[in-house]
């Protein structure tokens, strides 16, 4: 691969991470926070050596007089592993033209983990007022907490809307620990409202169902709200 290819690949890609990281904030999409400066310093190194590899290919001597490198025998000599770095440019377009959208719906659907993390102790709760909570934090105590502290208490939710085939739906959350490869999947079922549209953002206002095994709430209303910067920080409703 020529300096010119290679610094036109090269650029490509620190174009698109600078795109979501320095430009807007998409890296959220696939990464957690702190690492945007990681990318930030990414993206502009690779940005300095495709500036580098175009400017020494055209030093005297450092260029090819051809496309095609022959081999001894008057052929072409074919080079697998610059054809394999093309394929870093698909990727590299996406962020650049299209940016994929977080994890939703279709993640939730298909995860059959379930799994809360057990916890023993919990914060005091007011004593009044709607409660509200990260979806994680309710299912824990739904869960783990032998106080029923929620038992009776008005509770308020925020996440993405997860329809059932059954006509049920679920509020969910998609967290992550580092970034959208370790992805895991709080879901808490929701009962007595229409299911939103899929991935549709919302907060649930309603009471713990205490009759079923699983996190569940007796939903009372729902609202639409934006999606937040953030997608996979399981933050409560403000």
């Amino acid at each position: 691969m020529s300096g010119r290819r290679a610094g036109l690949l090269l650029g490509l890609c620190g174009a698109a991470l600078l795109r979501i990281s320095l430009f807007s904030d998409l890296y959220l999409r696939y990464v957690k926070a702190g690492l945007r400066p990681m990318l930030i310093l990414g993206g502009l190194l690779l940005v300095v050596l495709a500036v580098l590899s175009v400017v020494l290919d055209r030093r005297p001597g450092q260029g090819h007089d051809s496309r095609d490198e022959h081999d001894d025998d008057g052929g072409h000599a074919h080079h697998p592993g610059g054809r394999l770095a093309w394929a870093l440019a698909g990727p590299a377009l996406l962020l650049l033209l299209f940016a994929p959208p977080s994890l939703g719906a279709f993640t939730v659907a298909r995860d059959g983990s379930g799994e809360i993390a057990r916890q023993v102790h919990f914060a005091p709760l007011p004593a009044s007022g709607v409660l509200k909570l990260t979806l994680s934090d309710f299912s824990s105590r739904v869960v783990w907490d032998t106080k029923d502290s929620l038992r009776g208490r008005t509770v308020q939710l925020m996440g993405f809307a997860t329809p059932l085939g059954d006509g049920s739906w679920k509020l969910s959350r998609v967290l992550v620990t580092c970034c959208a490869a370790d992805a895991r999947v709080v879901t808490v079922h929701v009962r007595g409202l229409r299911a939103p549209a899929a991935d549709a953002w919302v907060t649930v206002t309603g009471t713990w169902r205490t009759t079923e095994s699983q996190p569940a709430l007796d939903g009372t209303a729902v609202a639409a709200i934006p999606a937040p910067a953030d997608p996979y920080r399981d933050s409560a409703p403000r």
